[in-house]
């Protein structure tokens, strides 16, 4: 896991869920049932990612993207509180 300081949030999923880790908290939210893994980090900009993911029914990785603004928002947690210290996103599975 990322030390609280870093400026690296890490992403990653598992079964039909996506998380979001950062400064101790994990963000975990729904994703689609087909996502095997997320591949590549393609752009972190302030809460919005572009990534490339593999799903089950497709030989090639896909290009998606993720806004975590609106599910911060459904939190209701400070965007800019949490997403201000993020310099880069990493992904990782154990």
């Amino acid at each position: 896991m990322a030390n609280k300081n870093d400026g690296i949030a890490i992403l990653s999923s598992f079964d039909k869920y996506t998380t979001f880790t950062h400064a101790g908290k994990t963000l975990t939210f729904r994703t689609c049932d087909g996502l095997e893994r997320y591949t590549k980090i393609l752009q972190w900009d302030h809460g919005y990612l572009e990534v490339m993911a593999k799903y089950k029914h497709q030989e090639q990785d896909i290009e998606e993207y993720i806004d975590m603004e609106p599910i911060l928002s459904a939190l209701y947690m400070n965007k800019d509180r949490f997403l201000d210290p993020i310099t880069q996103v990493q992904i990782k599975y154990d």
